[in-house]
């Protein structure tokens, strides 16, 4: 059971970041140097619990049962021990799996929000040549008006003038120089 949690967590691995993936794989080597050791214990323990075997010889003739039943308690202590360390790294891999699967829903998110963003300030450029091109074409227009204007008051300027001059000769130099006037300024 333990060397298939340890394959799982191997597995789920590959799917973590790689920093962190670096420092748990040395981690699950050492989970497995342990399992190992703790595998070879268990099988000489259980090896040494027959009659006649080498058991008898390790501990000699003062051997007794309750010996041998606290060390093979320790062994599963020991192997239980390594077990739930086992299970806590997977558990930890777990976790940042969902913290990566998150962290790639977020960035996600927010490309979709920048390419929104992005087509907004598109249009709002189009907008904006638009509206200085519509802004362009009016100055031309009020400038157009604005000679057009000019050219009328000044053919109105022109026609008082001629009504004037035919009704008084003398009044007449003093009155064109006014309209000179008038028809400077306008024309600047």
């Amino acid at each position: 059971e333990a060397d298939e949690t340890l394959r799982e967590m191997e597995e789920e691995l590959k799917y973590a970041p790689l920093p962190f993936r670096n420092q748990m794989m040395s981690k699950i080597r050492a989970y497995r140097r342990d399992l190992s050791m703790f595998q070879r214990e268990l099988r000489s323990t259980d090896l040494g619990l027959g009659p006649g075997s080498q058991g008898d010889i390790k501990y000699g003739i003062f051997s007794t049962e309750n010996e041998q039943s606290t060390h093979l308690q320790s062994q599963r202590v020991l192997l239980l021990q390594g077990t739930d360390s086992l299970n806590r790294a997977s558990q930890s891999i777990e976790r940042s799996h969902r913290i990566a699967a998150e962290t790639d829903q977020i960035g996600t998110d927010i490309i979709e929000e920048l390419g929104e963003q992005r087509e907004q300030l598109e249009r709002t450029k189009s907008r904006l040549v638009n509206t200085s091109e519509n802004l362009s074409k009016s100055r031309k227009i009020l400038r157009s008006m604005s000679r057009s204007k000019n050219t009328l008051l000044v053919g109105d300027f022109i026609v008082l003038l001629q009504l004037h001059s035919s009704k008084s000769k003398h009044h007449c130099v003093g009155f064109s120089t006014g309209v000179q006037l008038i028809f400077s300024s306008l024309l600047n």
